[in-house]
């Protein structure tokens, strides 16, 4: 019977412990997407998250949370608008633009003859 409670508490410690890594991975990672913050007070937060991780993590969520959320919509939204641009590039490219691309690629060795008629195929489908 121990065997079980070992292994039970081993799977809530090691939930707890990739719980942990989520959100430190997530502060670090807003520390760097917020461009309203100097690098001095980047360093300043990274070096206390290294001294003293868990309280430096609470507080950082308490007194950041808001805008942590909101520069996480903001990239999100970016990063639509990224796709969304590229989508409408691509879609907007006739067909002849597309087999003068795939030419180009052949010519300079990037593709071969088959993979050139593969785009070719689907460029004038």
């Amino acid at each position: 019977m121990t065997s079980f409670w070992q292994f039970f508490w081993l799977l809530v410690w090691a939930f707890f412990f990739v719980c942990y890594l989520m959100m430190l991975f997530q502060v670090i990672a807003d520390l760097f997407r917020d461009r309203e913050l100097s690098g001095w007070w980047k360093a300043i937060w990274i070096v206390c998250l290294l001294i003293v991780p868990l309280i430096t993590m609470l507080v950082y969520l308490i007194v950041r949370g808001k805008g942590m959320g909101d520069r996480q919509i903001a990239a999100a939204q970016d990063a639509r608008r990224a796709a969304d641009s590229y989508i409408q590039s691509v879609a907007q490219t006739s067909p002849a633009d597309q087999i003068a691309r795939a030419k180009e690629l052949l010519d300079s060795g990037a593709i071969t003859q088959p993979e050139f008629d593969s785009l070719k195929a689907k460029a004038l489908a």
